[in-house]
């Protein structure tokens, strides 16, 4: 049973949001586990290697955009699917963020509990359906 449980890792600069969303997906079942800033979390990643990562983008020391730039250069972790969770809602930056950098969704701030979970439920399940495929082709 304990290998269904999904681990997620948000990096985010506010230990508030940062509680909110564990409080928020624990219940869901999700593992989770903070990262405060982009440095850290980036170090959280390679240790933890979830299956999803939820990244707000700014942040003082290393912005969002950082990290994902070195997640998607690193083969080990590129092929994590990201979450964009910002407070940066105007339209193009979520167009940037969807259409240009190819991020697996993005929600801006404030969300609701059944955003984020419907979110969460959705990318994973995507990353499901492409990890089949490929179990698939190799088969």
């Amino acid at each position: 049973m304990a290998e269904n449980i999904r681990r997620v890792v948000y990096i985010e600069d506010e230990e508030d949001m940062i509680s909110l969303v564990h409080l928020i997906l624990e219940r869901k079942g999700f593992e989770i586990r903070g990262a405060n800033g982009g440095r850290e979390g980036l170090q959280v990643i390679q240790e933890y290697r979830p299956d999803l990562v939820l990244l707000d983008l700014m942040m003082p020391d290393m912005d969002g955009w950082d990290v994902y730039q070195q997640m998607k250069a690193d083969k080990a972790l590129r092929d994590i699917p990201v979450i964009i969770i910002t407070a940066k809602a105007q339209n193009i930056d979520k167009v940037l963020g969807l259409h240009i950098a190819k991020v697996d969704d993005y929600i801006s701030k404030p969300f609701s509990p059944h955003e984020l979970v419907e979110s969460v439920n959705r990318v994973l399940a995507q990353k499901n359906d492409v990890d089949e495929e490929i179990a698939d082709i190799h088969n």
